[in-house]
């Protein structure tokens, strides 16, 4: 090996302290290694930055446009309905997202399922008080899984299908050996992938997993404890469900005081009560799970008796809290009788009160200086009131505008026609992902300012800038010198310890470098020793490519890992710890069952 390959395997080795020992963000770690390959020219300026404009990076980038589009229109809310139904636990999440995952996996391409659903996984956590990092990772490994079982579940079944059309245009004796992979023909092992994989997630790997950015944890940070009064109109879907049914009976940080129906007033309210028409439902908890209510299609405040008849109307409009001070004219005035949305042009949608429980209709809340309010606003409110003496302290609400529900349906015919562009062999993802994301933009589902800031810039560094030091492991002869060394060294052990040894190796490189690059790397090794032992290529290569595509013990071994590192708030070691045993079990199920679908000779 010359002092590239030695250089190069220094610089992964300080990378993977770094992430290991969390030296700084993973997007600059592995971007600081990449310029280190690249400075000592181990690889051109161009091959460190490669992975900026690789078409799986921009891919994701453009997913997270459609996700958010999803999200400002509410359709991701029929998505999660779907996908969790009325699950509220750890345990029975998991099992409701597993099938569907790997089902989906299977037929689209892995990357996209993940990007759709994350916001989806990540709102159900919020909503239940499940930390997102019990579930991000498990939805990683489904969707890896589910990958497993077609040949058009991952890219990387298609790129070594590629590599074996190229190789039998010259060796045309291997025709049948080498022979193009069919749809459904990985699923002899693919699904024994899954469903070994799905037991060991639910049943010991839940174990491993740890505990980041606990939702209750943050609200406990927050406490500040809101009363608002929410009204329930014609076409909202809570119309007839029971409370419990509804999804209101378990919200963190939530409390379903009373319901005012009429004359009447249900205090308490029991998880069976059903919910009628007209009603108004008195709430009191924190903010971000208020920002979840007011986002509910037919679900309004009724502080402002204008709000409900304009509801139309609320587009651009955002949240912000104010703080009242003793110079605000309202100071000793309720609610309905001030005519606040008049003067500031801001509706209150909740009410907090220091320490002291608000009782009574909002409309009828006396001000008081040190009041907080929650309002409903335009997004210059803030801007324009910063430093209005009427009050202490103005904030904008993070992630609070506005749903654009009049769109859930065009933007629902969006998201088909990118399952539709996916399927289609002609058409690239890539294009398919900026097609999709740019309609749902010009169609205005999503405001293009926001479209902008959806992206998890963070991720798609992450994701970037791993591919630098792939192209330099490749390209300075460490990996192919590791790989030789190892199977020289395995030579005389026979067919399957030769076929465990090519897994164990593509498994090891795609954990440091990227799935497909692993692929790319081992399979001319795998073809060589299956001649040298004059023995069928298939098995090797089969061996190889599930390898390849079930990367689990590092996020940098598939960009799904990468996706969730930083949104579920984990560590490397967490992925080894979870991650490794998968491996682990996975090689063992591929070397009995490889041999067996695809004999050695």
């Amino acid at each position: 090996m010359n002092w590239q390959g030695w250089y190069t395997i220094g610089v992964i080795a300080i990378v993977l302290m770094g992430l290991v020992r969390k030296w700084g963000p993973p997007d600059y770690i592995l971007m600081g290694g990449s310029l280190l390959v690249g400075i000592a020219g181990v690889i051109e300026p161009a091959e460190v930055f490669s992975g900026f404009v690789n078409p799986g990076t921009l891919t994701i980038a453009a997913l997270f446009i459609v996700a958010a589009g999803m999200r400002e229109t509410g359709a991701l809310d029929t998505v999660g309905t779907w996908v969790f139904g009325r699950a509220r636990t750890e345990k029975a999440g998991l099992i409701r997202m597993a099938g569907p995952v790997a089902a989906m996996s299977a037929f689209f391409n892995n990357t996209p399922i993940v990007a759709m659903l994350m916001p989806v996984v990540s709102d159900w956590c919020r909503k239940n008080g499940i930390s997102p990092s019990r579930m991000l990772m498990p939805l990683s490994f489904m969707a890896i899984l589910g990958g497993t079982c077609t040949l058009i579940g991952t890219s990387t079944n298609l790129a070594i299908d590629g590599l074996m059309k190229e190789t039998v245009a010259s060796m045309p004796q291997y025709t049948q050996a080498l022979r193009p992979i069919r749809l459904f023909e990985m699923a002899y092992v693919g699904v024994p992938f899954v469903l070994i994989g799905g037991i060991y997630i639910l049943f010991f790997g839940r174990r491993l997993l740890p505990v980041r950015q606990d939702v209750l944890q943050k609200l406990e940070a927050s406490p500040r404890e809101y009363m608002a009064d929410m009204q329930i109109q014609a076409g909202c879907r809570l119309i007839g469900q029971a409370v419990e049914e509804a999804g209101l009976r378990h919200l963190p940080g939530l409390f379903l005081t009373e319901i005012v129906r009429g004359e009447e007033i249900i205090s308490p309210v029991g998880p069976q009560q059903r919910l009628e028409e007209g009603d108004i439902l008195t709430f009191s908890g924190v903010i971000d799970t208020m920002v979840d209510l007011e986002r509910i299609r037919g679900l309004v405040p009724v502080a402002d008796e204008g709000y409900e008849v304009r509801a139309a109307q609320r587009r651009g409009q955002y949240l912000c809290e104010a703080v009242i001070s003793p110079r605000s004219p309202f100071i000793g005035k309720n609610i309905r009788d001030s005519d606040f949305r008049a003067y500031y042009g801001a509706a209150v949608i909740a009410v907090h009160r220091g320490s002291e429980h608000i009782h009574g209709r909002i409309g009828d809340i006396v001000l008081r200086p040190g009041d907080t309010l929650l309002l409903q606003t335009h997004e210059r409110f803030t801007r324009v009131h910063h430093n209005n003496p009427d009050f202490y302290l103005v904030s904008d609400v993070e992630e609070s505008g506005s749903v654009r529900h009049e769109k859930a349906l065009l933007c629902t015919a969006l998201m088909a026609l990118l399952v539709v562009l996916m399927v289609i062999p002609s058409v690239e993802v890539v294009y398919a992902a900026f097609i999709v994301a740019g309609l749902m933009v010009v169609t205005r589902c999503i405001p293009a300012g926001t479209a902008r800031k959806s992206v998890d810039w963070e991720t798609v560094f992450t994701i970037g800038a791993s591919f630098g030091l792939g192209h330099a492991l490749d390209k300075s002869g460490a990996a192919l010198s590791i790989a030789t060394l190892c199977l020289d060294v395995f030579a005389g052990f026979g067919p399957h310890a030769m076929l465990f040894l090519i897994y164990v190796l593509t498994s090891v490189f795609a954990a440091l470098v990227s799935s497909k690059a692993s692929a790319v790397l081992m399979f001319p090794i795998a073809l060589a020793v299956a001649l040298s032992m004059d023995l069928s290529p298939r098995p090797f290569i089969m061996a190889m490519a599930f390898a390849a595509a079930s990367s689990f013990a590092t996020p940098l071994g598939y960009p799904t890992n990468l996706m969730v590192y930083a949104p579920g708030g984990y560590r490397f070691t967490d992925f080894t710890r979870v991650g490794l045993p998968l491996n682990v079990l996975l090689t063992i199920v591929a070397t009995l069952l490889v041999p067996f679908v695809w004999p050695f000779d």
